[in-house]
């Protein structure tokens, strides 16, 4: 039977501590303890049901956490304090000094500078790789290599990994294959697809209105515990603790993320399809000129699209500047990093989100200066943007 991400969320169901329809907020940093005994069992986390202190874990967190992993169709999973605060753990408590890791090369521009520049600090190595050449990313995996780490639909190029391929390869090799799934909620399924981990930025599509921070980490109950073990977890001795408010604000908007991603991936689709018969180079999974589109639709939950991501090149930064500070003008959306708010937002991935890569790795994978990378907002009557978008780009001379 197909899983239904939508529907294991919407099964949960929690009441709060005075009969309200949302759980009642933890708005505590510190729980107490009846005996002494419990204290300690809970601190070699013996102690089920049982709270500590907020950086370990809070009962809203647990919700949210719960709902995520939930849809993600994990055994649980634990929530951080942001995208990386989510990501840097999970590496961090797969990998000692000495340890290897075989990476994507087009990922988030942050997790790119933590694994290029950040861990060799701890003696803990990467290897880039093109994630769509499955003979290239066997060939990079060493005695030493830990994790293979992907993104579903990559950042920004929007290249698709093929997550049941890579499981396999991870698996006859005893690696952890990790999976940023934040461009393709409920679209894609990646632990059914056979990744250990799945991660998200919640700051995105998940919590939807641009007003958090916020991560998680997917996985197995043995891994999420290791995650928080007092003595040597990664998210505990870390800090990236999220605060139960936010966790509280996050799990009320998971709820509709089903319809927002619904309309997220309709307008995407008309608009992808638009620019191309413009003749603008388009990149957008749900063409058929996407080299990754057949593969998209193998994976998918086909219910929720494509997702709301599309990128299209117009040839150099300054074209790209001019039409996206006319775009914002004309109200069209927000010159402005991020992505999934109900507004579109557009950036030039190379001099903003992928910054973090040198210029010279940036042209080697594929990202040219003129590209404008769109997150395709919630737009009532997308047919009515699009006229406007066009003109802008018939203005600035790009049609």
């Amino acid at each position: 039977m197909a899983f239904k991400p939508a529907d294991k969320i919407q099964d949960l169901q929690y009441f709060g501590e005075f009969g309200g329809v949302n759980p009642s907020i933890s708005d505590s940093s510190t729980y107490t303890f009846l005996s002494a005994k419990t204290m300690f069992d809970t601190f070699e986390g013996n102690a089920e049901g049982c709270y500590l202190y907020s950086r370990h874990s809070t009962p809203s967190n647990l919700y949210l956490g719960e709902a995520l992993a939930a849809m993600e169709g994990t055994e649980t999973a634990n929530v951080a304090a942001s995208g990386m605060g989510a990501i840097t753990p999970a590496i961090l408590q797969l990998c000692k000094a000495g340890d290897h890791v075989v990476s994507s090369r087009t990922i988030y521009g942050g997790t790119y500078a933590f694994l290029k520049n950040f861990a060799p600090r701890l003696n803990i190595e990467t290897s880039f790789v093109d994630i769509t050449k499955l003979d290239i990313v066997e060939a990079a995996i060493t005695q030493n290599t830990k994790i293979l780490y992907c993104e579903t639909v990559s950042n920004p190029l929007l290249e698709i990994a093929d997550i049941e391929a890579l499981s396999k390869i991870a698996k006859k090799h005893g690696l952890q294959f990790l999976v940023d799934n934040t461009f393709s909620p409920l679209s894609i399924s990646p632990a059914k697809l056979g990744a250990d981990v799945v991660l998200h930025s919640l700051t995105k599509f998940i919590n939807g209105s641009s007003d958090t921070m916020g991560g998680v980490a997917c996985g197995t109950q043995d891994f999420i515990d290791t995650l928080r073990n007092v003595n040597d977890g990664a998210n505990m001795l870390l800090g990236p603790a999220m605060d139960s408010l936010r966790a509280a604000s996050i799990l009320k908007n998971l709820r509709t993320l089903h319809i927002r991603i619904k309309q997220h991936s309709e307008n995407a689709m008309y608009l992808a399809e638009k620019f191309e018969a413009d003749g603008l180079k388009t990149v957008y999974p749900g063409l058929k000129s996407h080299s990754g589109h057949e593969l998209f639709k193998k994976m998918m939950n086909a219910e929720y699209g494509f997702g709301g991501m599309l990128t299209v090149d117009v040839g150099g930064i300054d074209k790209a500047n001019e039409l996206m500070e006319l775009m914002q003008e004309k109200n069209l959306g927000y010159l402005a990093v991020s992505l999934g708010f109900y507004k579109t937002l557009f950036s030039a991935p190379g001099s903003s989100t992928s910054s973090e890569i040198p210029e010279e790795e940036q042209r080697e994978m594929g990202l040219s200066d003129g590209l404008i990378r769109f997150s395709i907002g919630l737009d009532n009557d997308i047919a009515r943007t699009h006229q406007i978008m066009r003109k802008c780009m018939v203005e600035v001379g790009i049609l």
